[in-house]
């Protein structure tokens, strides 16, 4: 049991009883096997829907080559998937604040950020940075694998194969989706503490712990005239003005990120969240178009498709690529509770902007692939801790609204990004197209550093006043 803090509240019979808020609770039962669970159906998710995205990367150059395709339509093909995903990002970060995490949990592509708001309100607080990055090891891990099935799949089968194949893991998070429950923070603001404590007794059981003596209270400072209820009845303190925050839904939670107190780091977040996706889903698209046409570019003939001689070496970079994710990921995890959120995001987007600088100039295919290793490695490094921050920053009420609608602005950029990464490198503008990169890398590092406030180590707030 956690030491006792030393907070007490008078009851109505004039005894003096303790308090712990759900942070406290869940700082005692820890991150045991009940997060285990949690962790791999939400990673399980993750990792289906890096499968999806990456298929992109192979399906364009093949569906272009065979239906004779030009490169403004190929990057058609791209840009429509991502306008799905905004709508789906957007719609499904306003019904799970309203209605619950649960419910839309990993539904379609566009449910993908829920996943992060789930898995999050079920960590400690000060284990949030470190699992977090395990939990972005997943999304690493399907892209690792739709890059290995594309490389046996292709030569020997055709694009249809692929995607057929690629669905398998979607369908085995739909088998499982009947196993997920509510998120207990969600719960905990809309003041069900039936619930709430009834989860809390099934993960200290499941994890081997016992929770904390007396009364669950909220993380609001206690008003020493304010009545508390035991864990057993179901009125959550101060739930009267929590209540009015849930009845605020679709556009008045969107509005409600323009606060006073939002706005700043609303409009911050949404200039990384767009620098991640256009930077990250470039590098990829990158990988394959300079691949199958940086030779024929350097004699002066535009690329017109992938041919057979380009395969071995499309999917053997962009399987190499893939593997950078890992040490990205591995680098993350060292730094993201050392010197913070903040601090590894202006890091990691420098060192991603130096890697991608040389691909100014030609490069051989030796080096290009080796500095979009680079690149790739410190891209999801910030595509990893922008997910812890987002998450963070925005209080429980407008958790999932923030982190779904900084997702669909992040879209707008995976939109974007094939017009740059797939029409001007294959019309031989490779340099053009490597500095439009690095000016939205840029300014997306600077936005890191205007951020209002550091998260690490800090209690999530459920409220947005």
């Amino acid at each position: 049991m956690a030491e006792d803090d030393g907070r007490e509240v008078e009851s109505n019979d004039g005894h003096l009883d303790q308090m712990y808020t759900l942070d406290e609770a869940l700082t005692v039962v820890g991150f045991g096997r009940f997060q285990v669970m949690v962790l791999l159906y939400a990673g399980f998710g993750s990792m289906a829907e890096a499968m999806e995205i990456m298929i992109l990367s192979f399906v364009g150059p093949a569906v272009k080559s065979e239906w004779g395709l030009s490169s403004a339509q190929e990057s058609l093909i791209t840009t429509v998937v991502f306008a799905g995903m905004l709508i789906g990002a957007y719609s499904w970060g306003v019904i799970s604040d309203t209605y619950g995490r649960r419910m839309l949990v990993g539904a379609g592509l566009g449910g993908g950020p829920v996943y992060t708001s789930w898995f999050l309100e079920f960590v400690p607080p000060q284990k949030r940075g470190i699992w977090m990055v395990i939990f972005s090891t997943f999304w690493s891990i399907g892209t690792i694998l739709e890059a290995s099935l594309a490389w046996i799949v292709m030569p020997r089968l055709s694009w249809r194969w692929l995607l057929a194949l690629s669905s398998v893991p979607s369908f085995g998070a739909l088998i499982f989706y009947g196993f997920a429950i509510e998120s207990p923070r969600y719960l905990y603001m809309k003041g069900k503490m039936s619930d709430v404590h009834d989860m809390l007794r099934q993960m200290s059981a499941v994890n081997g712990k016992k929770l904390p003596a007396g009364l669950l209270v909220s993380d609001e400072t206690p008003d020493p005239d304010e009545e508390y209820a035991p864990v057993e009845q179901t009125r959550l303190l101060s739930s009267e003005a929590k209540g009015d925050l849930l009845s605020k839904t679709g556009l008045s939670s969107v509005i409600m990120l323009f606060s006073t107190r939002l706005v700043k780091t609303t409009i911050l977040i949404w200039i990384v969240y767009f620098g991640n996706a256009f930077a990250y889903y470039g590098i990829i698209l990158l990988t394959s178009e300079i691949s199958s046409g940086r030779s024929q570019c350097t004699s002066n003939t535009p690329n017109s498709g992938i041919s057979k001689t380009d395969d071995t070496s499309l999917y053997r970079d962009v399987f190499v690529t893939s593997f950078a994710e890992l040490p990205g990921l591995v680098l993350s995890a060292a730094i993201v509770d050392y010197i913070g959120r903040k601090r590894s995001l202006v890091l990691m987007y420098g060192l991603c902007f130096l890697f991608l600088l040389p691909l100014l100039t030609h490069q051989n295919e030796f080096v290009t692939t080796a500095l979009l290793f680079g690149a790739r490695m410190f891209i999801i490094g910030t595509f990893c801790v922008a997910g812890i921050y987002c998450p963070e920053i925005y209080p429980t009420a407008v958790r999932s609204t923030g982190s779904g609608v900084a997702s669909a602005i992040g879209r707008i950029g995976g939109m974007i990004s094939p017009i740059v990464a797939v029409q001007l490198v294959s019309g031989c503008n490779v340099t053009p197209a490597i500095l439009f990169f690095e000016l939205v890398i840029f300014l997306a590092g600077i936005s890191s550093m205007l951020f209002p406030f550091e998260t690490r180590g800090r209690k999530l707030i459920d409220t947005v006043d």
